[in-house]
């Protein structure tokens, strides 16, 4: 027994780098391991941790940038320009020039491609928490689309309208009423999913081509601008957010990254955020506990799209002016992308949205540098490969025998890949 004590004290000694864990003077790691039984795994430091909720997403964008890169080898040799092992360095370099700018000129000649990918990176954001918050009450809301364009038009209606007031109370009302509209617009299908088990993402696609055929009838023959020969509303004067530094960086970007660290206290520091997170891991449970999961299914959606409506009216107020028939609501597609990619975190979320604004603002002087060679539809494939290696999660867990990325988006992924239509516990 008494030889067997001491292997123990020895081996717990080892492992604890050599200090006695006996000892009184022992540091707090040498603590844990004398708690911890002798054959157990150790608990993972900082640095794994971080490694265990960032290798997916990590290694999903090197793998969907090599790949992108095999493309970009390919374009010129299918166009008959010939082989051109450099481009895809020349293609990257560019990406990287204009969405941060040249390293030799960080702090004074790159402010304006700075501020190009924090403008594109803010509607994003919003979108994404809109896909994020949903995920987490275990709901798909593939419907930020039609938020957007609602959002949007509302907003450019709404400034056309208060446009000659002045700035400080037209900006404020505008963005308001972009963003209740978004909401009215997500509490449609909230309240259908809970009270007849209707999927979202039926009604949210449904909604999402009502909201763009709807919309262009509005514009060209109710809100249609008489001073424009196409269909478009009128300009919104001093409903225009206002630029806070550079070039075009406007009051929607502060408020975007304002909004991400709001949803994050809402889900980790609120009893709302608690409710919605118990619904979305098991509504039967949450019943139980004394938590209408008809109120929170139909309040998360309406959030979603108060949400979604916030990136419309930040876009069509800071960047767009106005609303036309042939607006691009890309930015809601995107946005499902963004929240995978985030793991629906709000921090991972902020920070997968610049990854993908930084794309979005340097993907034409990369196809500029390599003279139209590289298009910029390759930004968009790159994407889609993004989140084919977040899908097919095992492959890459198998390949590299990463148990630390086992399950990283379980939650998401069995979320969108559900087609859970029941009626919901009441």
């Amino acid at each position: 027994m008494t030889g067997s004590g001491a292997g123990g004290r020895d081996e717990v000694r080892a492992q604890a780098g050599g200090a006695d864990p006996l000892a009184g003077s022992a540091p707090a790691a040498a603590q844990d391991e004398r708690n911890r039984p002798i054959g157990s795994p150790r608990r993972p430091n900082a640095l794994q941790r971080l490694w265990r909720a960032g290798a997916l997403p990590v290694l999903s964008i090197v793998f969907a940038m090599l790949l992108g890169g095999v493309l970009m080898l390919i374009s010129p040799v299918v166009s008959g320009k010939g082989f051109q092992p450099t481009i895809p360095i020349t293609a990257y370099g560019a990406l990287v020039e204009g969405s941060i700018g040249k390293p030799e000129l960080w702090g004074a000649g790159n402010i304006n491609a700075l501020s190009n990918t924090l403008v594109q990176a803010a509607p994003l954001m919003f979108g994404g928490l809109a896909v994020g918050l949903a995920f987490k009450a275990g709901l798909f809301n593939i419907g930020v689309a039609g938020q957007f364009l609602v959002g949007a038009f509302a907003a450019a209606v709404a400034g056309a309208q208060l446009g000659r007031m002045d700035t400080n109370v037209a900006v404020p009302l505008s963005i308001l009423i972009g963003a209740l509209a978004g909401a009215a617009y997500g509490f449609i299908p909230g309240f259908l999913k809970a009270r007849t088990g209707a999927h979202e993402v039926v009604t949210t696609i449904m909604l999402n081509s009502i909201a763009g055929l709807l919309l262009a009838w509005a514009v060209a023959d109710i809100f249609r601008s008489p001073e424009f020969t196409f269909a478009r509303t009128a300009d919104i004067g001093n409903a225009r957010l206002p630029i806070l530094f550079g070039r075009n960086v406007h009051l929607g970007v502060a408020l975007a990254f304002i909004s991400i660290f709001l949803v994050k206290f809402l889900l980790d520091r609120t009893t709302l955020g608690f409710e919605i997170r118990t619904v979305g891991a098991n509504p039967n449970a949450a019943r139980y506990a004394g938590i209408r999961p008809v109120l929170i299914l139909t309040l998360t959606m309406t959030l979603c799209g108060l949400l979604g409506g916030l990136a419309g009216a930040v876009q069509m107020l800071g960047v767009q002016t106005f609303y036309s028939a042939g607006i691009s609501a890309n930015v809601g597609f995107d946005a499902i992308t963004v929240a995978l990619l985030g793991r629906s975190s709000p921090l991972g979320i902020m920070a997968s949205a610049l990854l993908f604004g930084a794309m979005r603002a340097g993907q034409g002087l990369m196809q500029i540098n390599t003279n139209g060679l590289v298009p910029i539809e390759v930004i968009d494939v790159i994407q889609a490969l993004i989140i084919l290696f977040l899908a097919a999660d095992i492959i890459i867990r198998r390949v590299f025998r990463l148990r630390t990325a086992k399950g990283a988006l379980e939650g998401e992924v069995r979320t969108v890949t559900q087609s859970w239509a029941e009626q919901v516990p009441r």
